[in-house]
């Protein structure tokens, strides 16, 4: 099969097919903490070693990552079970404390880092950011990092496709039912 590219169209499916992992981003404003899940987060650059992560600016830990400077980040083992994920990706930090009952340890920096079902964990300072539309890319400089586990990590592919998992509306891979 052969395509004209020029006449193509958007075809917003074909997003689904870029690589993601899933991802618990943390942050705090004073003395409280929230989080969120993501599937936006990548390693920049190795030397100095840094870090980007999209977040919707409608989202509370947007606020808190825009007043304190600082990101936590938590990826997720592939059996992560889907109401942990949901935990963070479909409740809001404004009406529920998302991390009470669960097992989390504080970083050197003072973000909240959940430690259920994680096999590695990050830990940044903003060093910039970037406003694309409806998120804000924090670019970061990694202060800490841990790896937790040799467990695989959960992709965005295989919470999609396997556990049937939806994107919320904020969430960069979100497609409206029937979207094209």
């Amino acid at each position: 099969m052969t395509f004209n590219l020029l006449t193509m169209g958007v075809d917003l499916n074909a997003f689904h097919k870029l690589t993601y992992g899933l991802y618990l981003i943390t942050s705090v404003k004073g003395e409280a903490k929230n989080g969120m899940t993501a599937t936006a987060a990548f390693q920049v650059t190795s030397e100095p070693a840094r870090i980007a992560v999209a977040i919707n600016k409608g989202n509370l830990t947007h606020d808190f990552v825009e007043a304190s400077g600082l990101i936590g980040i938590s990826v997720l083992e592939k059996e992560t079970p889907f109401p942990y994920i949901g935990r963070f990706g479909f409740q809001s930090g404004r009406d529920t404390d998302k991390f009470a009952g669960i097992q989390y340890d504080t970083g050197e920096t003072g973000v909240p880092l959940p430690t259920e079902h994680t096999i590695a964990v990050f830990e940044l300072k903003v060093r910039d950011s970037l406003d694309v539309g409806t998120h804000t890319l924090f670019i970061g400089d990694l202060i800490a990092s841990r790896k937790l586990s040799d467990a695989e990590p959960m992709t965005y592919s295989y919470y999609h496709v396997i556990k049937g998992g939806k994107s919320p509306k904020r969430a960069p891979t979100y497609i409206a039912e029937g979207g094209e």
